[in-house]
Order: structure tokens, then sequence, then C-alpha cells
């Protein structure tokens, strides 16, 4: 496109003193690309603003004209670019590619800031990136004002109207550090994944909750219904969840019926599991697991009392009798799945859509020492959700280029813009018939 005479000149010009090739950073081969294409698109601009070409006649008598070039630095995607910058007689030339005092191009450079920052990178580890690979110099508060463009579309996802009823909502929550009144104090931000009557789920929010002592005196209490405006869901047209999904969390459940008082709250199952194997030694834990397999794989909540009461008496009770504690304490939480079928149950026996999207989340956030404040922390966790997003777009993209089919699996699963529920219609339908008339 640009030719070989061209080509030759940028090799020529973009060679460093060791006779390397140098592709981004001042003077760089992609650096002097790019300071054509914008010194070309300026001229353009200008030629617009006038009303004619460069040595046009009709310039003649126009009352404006061209008045030379100013020298300004700009920082790009690929490095600082050096930029000759026309001028009008009149001084009401105003670009719009580089405005005046704009010391940055944006576009490729804020895009690569904000995809650094979801990956988990501080805005001190970001300079230190640029300055080293792409020799360009951006303050602290040029990067925070980048990544705080996505903050409107944040709290525009935050804020959206949300469905009327859920059949069922997955909720959790992971800790993070926050400065706070000049302290460093933690918080956890609940974040809710719903399942609508079409059988799409969704993420429907990031809250973080506001009192960080209530926290700390009962351990995990204030979650996602609580946090920041009271009832939050209500605000935003939820009138109705059937069943709540959560991983035991302290005070989820006064929380839940509070706000939603009909709604059945529904123990995960694996996390019962896990609490329960949570002393026993490792080498007993296959066998003990094989054991309380025949509890929540009871045909029946009833069959599930007498498989937890043959285990209580067993020699495995009696060793570990935490574990029949586990069971008893969560004991109305954990039986509600029972009343469905087995298809149904595997849709509501676990929180692993959710735990799954927090186990990604807690790999960005615990690069970070602790976030200047709230909304760091929803913007941080925003851009990441985002980022996984893109990436499992990517696997499926690869999957279906290289089997013709379209893969919906929890590692690829669309959290943001939806993804369907296998075996909804057989769910919906349990569903219907388990609360008649609430699923509309």
């Amino acid at each position: 496109m640009l030719g070989d005479h061209v080509l030759d000149l940028l090799l020529e010009r973009s060679r460093d003193g060791a006779g390397g090739l140098r592709l981004t950073g001042e003077g760089s081969m992609l650096g002097e690309l790019v300071k054509a294409v914008l010194e070309r698109a300026l001229e353009a601009e200008l030629s617009a603003h006038l009303g004619y070409g460069k040595h046009e006649v009709a310039g003649h008598g126009s009352g404006n004209s061209r008045n030379g070039r100013i020298g300004k630095t700009v920082q790009t995607g690929v490095g600082p670019v050096r930029l000759a910058v026309p001028r009008d007689r009149a001084g009401t030339f105003e670009p719009m590619l580089v405005p005046k005092r704009a010391g940055r191009v944006s576009g490729g450079l804020d895009d690569m800031i904000i995809s650094l920052y979801a990956h988990g990178m501080s805005v001190r580890d970001i300079q230190h990136h640029l300055r080293q690979i792409y020799d360009t110099e951006l303050s602290h508060e040029a990067i925070s004002n980048i990544t705080d463009a996505v903050l409107e579309e944040v709290r525009a996802w935050q804020a959206r109207p949300l469905e009327a009823v859920y059949p069922v909502v997955f909720l959790d929550a992971i800790v993070v550090k926050v400065r706070d009144n000049h302290s460093v104090q933690a918080k956890p931000a609940y974040l809710a994944i719903g399942i609508d009557a079409d059988g799409d789920k969704h993420v429907l929010g990031i809250w973080l909750a506001k009192n960080p002592a209530r926290y700390r005196h009962r351990r995990r209490i204030g979650p996602v219904l609580e946090c920041g405006d009271e009832r939050p869901e209500k605000n935003r047209g939820v009138r109705d969840i059937l069943i709540a999904c959560t991983d035991g969390l302290n005070g989820f459940e006064d929380a839940i019926h509070a706000a939603f008082p009909h709604t059945t709250v529904q123990a995960c199952v694996v996390h019962l599991i896990r609490n329960a194997l949570r002393p026993v030694a490792r080498r007993d834990r296959a066998a003990l697991a094989a054991e309380l397999k025949k509890i929540y794989t009871a045909p029946s909540a009833e069959a599930a009392f007498d498989a937890l009461a043959d285990f209580s008496a067993s020699t495995w009770g009696e060793r570990y009798p935490q574990a029949v504690r586990v069971f008893e304490a969560a004991w109305d939480r954990f039986i509600p799945f029972f009343a469905f079928s087995p298809a149904v149950r595997k849709l509501l026996y676990t929180t692993n859509s959710i735990e799954s999207l927090n186990y990604q989340l807690r790999k960005v956030t615990k690069a970070r020492g602790h976030f200047p404040g709230d909304d760091a922390v929803v913007k941080l966790l925003w851009l990441a959700i985002i980022n996984i997003e893109d990436k499992r777009a990517r696997e499926r993209a690869i999957t279906k280029e290289k089997t013709g089919k379209a893969k919906n699996s929890p590692n690829t699963a669309r959290l943001i813009e939806g993804q369907r529920t296998i075996g909804w219609r057989e769910a919906l339908i349990e569903l219907d018939i388990a609360y008649p008339g609430r699923i509309k």
C-alpha cells in the first residue's frame, strides 16, 4: 500500500545505533507511520475548516489562511510522536484529532491502558510498563482519568432496569482492601448472577458493603440486598426471586428474607461438603466424601435425613462428628432442592457459576495492595468481567472454527450479555409448578 521506496525509507530511519529495528518509541517505524497519518489528517481538518485546500486559488481574499505549523509531542499507542500541527492565521482552528492542550491521542493508547488495568496492573505498574516498552511518560492523574472514563458506563450498567422476576439468583462475595477515612479496611464486594424467565444468566450488579465495621463484627454480613441504597434490587424493578443460592455467608438468609419474604434460600451443597471435609485427615477424605454423597444424592429430603442419621451412627460419623453438624446446622437451607428432579437439582445445588467468576476476579484484585475508594473497586471488577467476556468470546470463536459448533460451557459462558441455561425448559416447568403464579 505504501510502496517499496517508502518502506525502505522507513526501515532506514527506524534503525537504532546497533543496526536493530525500532518498531515503537520516538523515531520508530510505527511512530513515523503514525506521525505521517496524523499530520495528513490534521491538514485535511484545516482544509475543511478553511473551506479550501492547500495552494488553491479559492483561498485568496478569504480572510483566513494557513499560518505555518507548531511542534507538539503527543503520546500514542506506539510511543511519543513529534507532530507538526498546522495553524490558521485567525487562530480559530480547533483540531478534533489532536485537540489543543491534549497530551495524547486517544484510541489505541487509551484502550491499551484500560486493558492493562483490567488485567490487574496498578497505575504505577502501568506507568512503568509504558515507560519501559514504549518510552511514553504519562502522569498518575492522566492514567486515572483514562480508566475513569468507563465509570459512566459502569454506573449506567449498575442502574439499568432488571427483570421483574428471577427464578434463580446466585449470590457471593469477594473481600477487597479499600482506603476509607484515611485507613485501609477490608470490605466485601458482592456479586449476583440471576437466571431470568428465558433461562439466560446475567451478572446483575456489583455492590460494596458500606459498613465495614459491621462486616468485621459479624464476619460476613451486609449482603448484596443491603449494600448501597436500601434494597437496590427492588429499586431496579425486581419484585420477586424464587430461589436464592448462597454459599452459607452469615446474614445472607436474613437479608434476603427482609427484601423478599417468600424467597427460598438454597445452600450450596458443594460448600457444605467442603466445610464438612475441612477438618478431615487427607487419607480419609475420599472415603468420607463417598459416604456424604449418599446424603445429597438421596431421592428425597426424608431419605437424605435417614442417610444423615445412618452416617452419624457410623464409624465415620463418630470419628468426625463435625461433618454431621455442618449438615444439621444448614438443614433447612440444604433440603429445598430435593423438591425437584435430578436435572433441575444440578442448577440449584451449587454456586459454581458465580464461584468460577469470583475465582478469576480474585486473581485480578489480589495483585493490588488496596484501592483508593469504592469506585475504583467497582471499576476494576467491571473491567475484569468485560475482559473475561472477551477471553471467553475468543475461546468460543476458536472452538467454532475448529469444530463448526458453538461451545457453551462454564469456561466459555457469557455472563454480561447472557448465557443460556442448559435444560432450562424442563426446569421452568417444575419451578412454575412449585411456585404457582409467581413466574410471569
